[in-house]
Parts: structure tokens; sequence; C-alpha cells
């Protein structure tokens, strides 16, 4: 060890344990903004909003069939989370039942605390949408034009 070297010498020695501090991880509890206005940042939303003069709607492709594929194999864990979630999606008016000629199945992502994300596979339905003209800009120039902020909000659909 090189150390002993110096010690050897009579050399004056530190040493110094240098590891990296984590930050402490916020809570949404502690950004001002999300407590000073509970109204917009709710914990649960408990029905839709109100009506806007503009709704969204997805144009689809004139005179083509409706597309309907058949459900994933889910497990009983699974199975029990989807009833779960659309019971839940019921009651609070998001969905209501159908006899559409339209279908696709559904899987689950297990998120980081244990909990499922329900996802609908959509890319037969995606085929006969008729694509936006305008579609979102880049991410790179989306990038760009947030440089120099300090405030930022996330949607996660």
């Amino acid at each position: 060890m090189h150390a002993r070297k110096y010690i050897e010498r009579g050399s004056q020695l530190f040493i110094a344990q240098v590891t990296e501090k984590e930050p402490a991880k916020k809570k949404l509890q502690d950004v001002p903004v999300i407590c000073n206005f509970p109204k917009v940042f709710p914990d649960d939303l408990p029905e839709l909003p109100p009506p806007r003069q503009v709704e969204f709607k997805i144009e689809m492709i004139p005179d083509d069939a409706p597309v309907a594929r058949a459900p994933y194999r889910l497990a009983p864990s699974e199975l029990k989370e989807l009833s779960d979630q659309l019971k839940e999606l019921s009651e609070k008016g998001f969905i209501r039942s159908s006899s559409l000629p339209w279908g696709a199945p559904v899987l689950f992502v297990k998120k980081k605390d244990r909990s499922f994300c329900m996802c609908i596979y959509y890319p037969e339905l995606n085929k006969l949408t008729v694509k936006n003209r305008y579609p979102l800009l880049r991410i790179d120039n989306l990038f760009d034009q947030l440089q120099g902020s300090s405030v930022y909000s996330k949607i996660n659909l």
C-alpha cells in the first residue's frame, strides 16, 4: 500500500471516504402548487369532467369493417384486477356497456408498487383511423421549447 511509504517518512496523512448522497425523494404532498389547488390536482377523479366546447373524436376510414380481437388469456390475479378496474370505471361513469362490434384485448403491466396498470392493445384499430394531418411535434423540438423552464407537468395516460 502506498500510504505505508508516506507514514514511514513521517508525512501527515488524511483519509477520506467519499460517498454519493442520495437526494431526499420529493412527495406530491411536498409540492406547494399541488397543496394550494386541491380541486385541480385531486387524489382521485370522482367523475368525468363537464362537456367542453370542443369534443375529442377519432375519425375512422369510411367503409372499413369493425375490428374485434379475441381477449388475451389472463392469470386469475389479472382476471380479478380486470373485474375490479372495470367495476370502478363503470361506477364512476368513465365506461359503459356496449354492443358495438369493436373489440381489443387487454393486458396488464406491473407498476413499481406491484399494482397493475391496465393497457388496451389497439394496433388493429389504429390501422383504421384517419391520421392527423398536424401530428404532435417531434420530441427533440419539444425539448428545445422547454429549455430554460423550471416547472414541468406529466400526465400518465
